[in-house]
């Protein structure tokens, strides 16, 4: 628990002109941290937090931000890229781009 403390600290001071935070999107995936890093199966939680997540970002701007924090946050969970592409399916989430800790988030819309 505390590294995701750490997390949310680390990414929390990124933030866009519309006001979504790091520390929004990190815990909108706290939940899912294990999974991310073991697979198995997706908490109900971590589904929610995605869905939550996924309403949070109805601009390009805040996908774009989100996008980002995410890629941070996968670092520091040491998160797999498998188990973090399958979770918006797993979760019944269609989020418009496929979840790749490559991306470049600016491409995102």
């Amino acid at each position: 628990m505390g590294r995701v403390v750490a997390v949310v600290m680390i990414v929390m001071w990124v933030m866009t002109a519309e006001g979504l935070s790091c520390g929004q999107v990190v815990r909108s995936l706290v939940p899912c941290r294990d999974y991310l890093k073991s697979g198995g199966n997706v908490p109900g939680k971590c589904c929610d937090g995605i869905r939550s997540l996924n309403n949070m970002t109805r601009t390009t701007s805040d996908r774009q931000q989100a996008c980002r924090c995410i890629k941070t946050a996968a670092k520091a969970y040491k998160a797999k890229q498998t188990y973090a592409a399958a979770v918006p399916r797993k979760c019944g989430v269609k989020l418009g781009y496929a979840v790749n800790f490559n991306i470049d988030c600016n491409k995102v819309r």
